[in-house]
């Protein structure tokens, strides 16, 4: 048995909530889950239905991107994990939808704009849309390009990936990270709904005003932080 076991299977299990919750069509996403002592992490193979997926189908890599273990080829997207799990150390998996909402706001190039307390209630910001990639970029080593996208524009907005856990790339699709995988998928189906309700927002009144700083912050700390009082723990 693979010293990987439970890797692959918690990867195969991020994996298979994706169409469950709506957020992948065929085989457009993935998701990945690292093991930081051993530098590796385990990621969907490229191109393999969610319908015939299985766990010793799943893939291990190193930070590099180059395969450790697996009959498969990892996803096209594995670099941008590597390069994402190799700067933030504190991440423990990492989602990649092309879900139908949050999608759109990153074909439009948009930030996702803080409008109400849902938004608020997983992070005091907008949700950053990182600007269309360069040509040489896009010519180069594109996947691993993309990692550095994601984290030269948090860099320039002066972000914290532990604070915002997710962004979109222009043009491109939304990316979701979080300390365990089953966060990363959470952050994904949570962006794609903010994403839906702030759409639907901006359709019904275009001048709809951003949320009031004061509920930006009521609705984030009663959730987060050391005075936070929501839910049983």
């Amino acid at each position: 048995m693979s010293q990987y076991q439970e890797l692959k299977q918690a990867c195969y299990e991020a994996n298979m909530q994706l169409p469950q919750l709506g957020l992948v069509l065929f085989t457009f996403g993935n998701a990945s889950v690292v093991d930081r002592q051993n530098r590796v992490f385990a990621i969907k193979p490229s191109g393999v239905a969610y319908a015939t997926l299985r766990p010793e189908d799943i893939v291990i890599v190193d930070f590099s991107g180059k395969t450790v273990e697996g009959e498969k080829r990892p996803s096209s997207d594995t670099k941008t994990h590597a390069v994402l799990y190799a700067h933030w150390e504190h991440i423990g998996g990492i989602v990649h939808t092309h879900s139908t909402y949050a999608t759109a706001w990153a074909q439009a190039q948009l930030d996702i704009p803080i409008l109400g307390t849902t938004h608020a209630d997983h992070l005091t910001a907008d949700i950053p849309c990182a600007p269309p990639m360069d040509d040489q970029m896009i010519a180069g080593d594109y996947e691993h390009q993309t990692g550095w996208q994601i984290i030269n524009e948090f860099q320039r907005r002066g972000l914290s990936p532990e604070e915002v856990e997710m962004v979109l790339l222009s043009n491109h699709a939304p990316f979701t990270w979080g300390k365990t995988v089953d966060k990363a998928v959470y952050h994904s189906a949570v962006l794609e709904e903010v994403a839906r309700m702030a759409y639907l927002s901006c359709t019904l009144r275009p001048d709809v005003p951003r949320l009031k700083d004061a509920l930006i912050r009521k609705h984030y700390e009663r959730k987060h932080g050391i005075h936070s009082y929501y839910g049983q723990s």
